[in-house]
């Protein structure tokens, strides 16, 4: 895949108003099998799959949706609420700007509760839903953290971080201090990248940092929405297991690809979403983390060619 080159099928476009700007783009030909991607978050960004994987996708044959949230990365907006229904009406207008009237939803990370969302409101306008690296409960992802973080300090001797696990196991899990600081330490354990990339990921950093933007957003987060989500949706509290539940029992395709290093999840977590919508549509891949779409890239454009024949 070669970043620098001229994409034929390549459109941009956005919403201003009063300050407000809403950035999509798109990868491939209309008319193909719509994929649309939802990032990670709150305060995060698509550039990071933009510029890996969309094109990869649309190569392939698809016709590839990426955006940032309304207040997050490229779409600015001073005004944002951060809601799942700011965002789920944004979806659904990005969605009738390109005539899509039924659409295949990635969700990556937080990116999956949206995708959950969106599929409860606008059911009708579902073919599938793929889960990537995404919660179905956080706060199961915050113990999960905590347990491996404190493995690890313990087999270091490092009292310090040691004090400050005991703090957490302590700390009122509901409160957004409580989930930071546990995000924190997965950070801290590279709990988001796989411990030894293969050449073939190597390559697709490279290529892609090669992009100013992605240099600029793959690592870039910002604390409003993050505020503002778990202020209006209380997010972090959720547990979003039945609606998939329901969206099995209704039959709307759903799948999932997890990393066996993703240190956000616990063998049991991903044990848990295959025993819901079963084990063949749920991908648990050796050598990657949290970003699936590039640490095992070609595995993950085979599985959605799979799942959306």
């Amino acid at each position: 895949m070669k970043l620098g080159t001229i994409l034929l099928f390549l459109v941009s476009f956005s919403w201003s108003l009063q300050g407000q700007k809403l950035y999509v783009q798109t990868f491939g030909e209309k008319g193909a099998t719509p994929l649309v991607f939802l990032h990670g978050g709150p305060g995060y960004n698509a550039a990071t799959f933009e510029f890996s994987t969309a094109q990869a996708l649309a190569d392939k044959g698809f016709f590839v949706v990426v955006y940032d949230r309304r207040g997050e990365g490229r779409s600015t907006d001073e005004k944002a609420k951060f809601t799942f229904e700011e965002s789920l009406k944004d979806l659904n207008k990005i969605c009738k700007s390109l005539k899509l009237k039924k659409v295949h939803l990635l969700g990556h990370s937080f990116g999956g509760m949206v995708a959950i969302k969106f599929a409860k409101k606008y059911p009708k306008k579902m073919n599938s839903i793929t889960l990537i690296g995404a919660p179905l409960d956080l706060q199961a992802t915050f113990k999960t953290i905590i347990a491996s973080s404190k493995e690890i300090y313990t087999k270091n001797e490092d009292g310090s971080n040691l004090a400050y696990i005991q703090m957490l196991e302590e700390m009122d899990t509901s409160l957004l201090t409580y989930a930071n600081y546990c995000f924190l330490h997965a950070m801290q354990n590279g709990f988001y990248s796989p411990k030894r990339p293969n050449e073939k990921t190597m390559t697709i950093y490279k290529n892609a940092s090669k992009n100013p933007v992605f240099v600029e957003y793959a690592s870039k987060m910002t604390q409003n929405p993050v505020k503002g989500f778990w202020s209006n949706e209380e997010y972090t509290t959720m547990n979003l297991s039945q609606d998939l539940q329901d969206f099995k029992t209704n039959g709307l395709p759903c799948f999932g690809l997890y990393g066996q290093e993703d240190g956000l999840f616990s063998p049991q977590q991903v044990e848990h979403i295959q025993n819901i919508i079963g084990t063949k549509n749920v991908e648990y891949l050796e050598n990657c983390s949290h970003s699936v779409f590039i640490d095992r890239q070609d595995k993950f454009i085979q599985s959605l060619l799979n799942w959306t024949k």
